[in-house]
């Protein structure tokens, strides 16, 4: 297409492949972007086994007392996010990595020290006040990223997650185990600082530039509408679908004495995810996000013929898949719906949606998982997931006038 200037445009919808990321990497700042939210990402995703190890192995408590600390840390994100999001709306990016990188150093600094009443009341807190590294990048990508570009741009953000998620809690494991939790937790603490630093340095913009103008917010009730809040429980739904699984299939594992081929089978459903979401990305257009959480939720329901490690690593793979796709288009669907003067507080909401989803799952499969079997949890929450795919397809849908 020609410009008014008369050079050659290129229709960003049309660019597919190799050349769809390279044409987001090439936009200013979404490189450094990209390697400093990985970087924050570790810390981030060695925190939960890190607290999990130093409550079994310190403490000496059960899963149990270590998973309600897990619970405690993530209500507190739950509630924290939207109003972090609204701080960086009106304050900026550096004054909340201000506030949260410091309330992080006094936690990781304090917490092995902790007794167990003490480390839940503080991973609440630290909940509540956690750098809250995958909202900020999704709204910074949201900035940065022209929204015809912005679903590859989402899709590399998913695939930098898998990657973290592989790489953080191998290392929190092994720092516990071949040291101490305690150097551990501190490690974290680092990490936080490190990468928090590394991420104010930057301060990459939160807000489009042509609408970085002093105008006073829309009110609730015109971005809060049924699409946003379709897009916010279809995601919830997606995490649920996902978290469910990966407790589903460590019980089952760990209760036919395979436990020792569950970080193989986890590798292959990440490496999944993460071909799903180079796919999903390189595509030449997006696709519905109530389709993909319903087709997750399909996916995952021949997981309930397992038996053997391998078919596990096998079946899981058309759910993995699936799994980056959802996350990315969740992200995608949700920055188009979010003005640019709450962007924050919509882009905490979505990070909300997340936790909420996550937090439903675990304790859900957990149930199933105790009162029947890991086959029976894994049909439950694939049907949860279809279920609610199709409510969020019919709340998306036009008003008849």
């Amino acid at each position: 297409m020609v410009g008014h200037d008369g050079h050659v445009e290129v229709d960003a919808a049309s660019v597919r492949g190799l050349a769809a990321y390279r044409g987001v990497l090439s936009l200013p700042g979404v490189g450094t972007l990209t390697a400093v939210s990985f970087l924050a990402r570790l810390p981030a995703s060695a925190a939960p086994i890190t607290i999990t190890l130093h409550v079994v192995l310190t403490l000496g408590h059960g899963y149990a007392a270590a998973g309600l600390a897990g619970a405690a840390a993530t209500v507190g994100m739950a509630i924290g996010a939207p109003l972090l999001g609204r701080l960086v709306d009106r304050r900026g990016l550096r004054t909340m990595l201000a506030l949260t990188l410091s309330a992080q150093a006094v936690f990781w600094s304090v917490a092995p020290f902790l007794s167990y009443p003490a480390l839940l009341a503080g991973a609440l807190l630290g909940g509540l006040l956690g750098v809250p590294v995958f909202s900020v990048t999704r709204q910074s990508i949201a900035a940065m990223v022209p929204a015809a570009r912005r679903r590859p741009a989402f899709a590399l953000d998913s695939m930098s997650v898998e990657v973290s998620y592989m790489v953080g809690p191998a290392v929190g494991t092994l720092l516990a185990l071949q040291a101490s939790t305690t150097a551990a937790m501190w490690t974290v603490g680092a990490g936080w600082l490190v990468a928090g630093g590394a991420l104010a340095l930057l301060n990459p913009p939160t807000r489009a530039p042509q609408d970085a103008s002093g105008a006073p917010p829309p009110p609730v009730r015109q971005w809060l509408d049924r699409r946003l809040l379709a897009a916010l429980l279809a995601t919830s739904a997606a995490v649920m679908v996902v978290f469910g699984t990966e407790l589903s299939m460590i019980a089952g594992l760990e209760r036919t004495g395979q436990a020792g081929w569950i970080p193989l089978v986890n590798a292959v459903w990440c490496l999944a995810s993460i071909v799903g979401g180079f796919l999903y990305g390189a595509a030449r257009r997006s696709r519905p996000l109530p389709a993909l959480v319903a087709f997750l939720g399909v996916a995952t329901l021949p997981l309930a013929l397992a038996g053997p490690w391998w078919s596990w690593a096998l079946l899981l793979v058309p759910a993995g898949l699936l799994m980056a796709p959802s996350v990315a288009a969740s992200s995608e669907t949700v920055s188009a719906l979010a003005p640019e003067h709450v962007r924050g507080l919509v882009t905490g909401l979505h990070g909300s949606a997340i936790t909420l989803g996550a937090a439903i799952a675990t304790p859900l499969a957990g149930l199933v998982v105790d009162r029947a079997s890991p086959a029976a949890a894994v049909v439950v929450l694939g049907s949860v997931g279809v279920a609610v795919a199709l409510l969020v397809a019919l709340l998306g849908r036009p008003r008849s006038s």
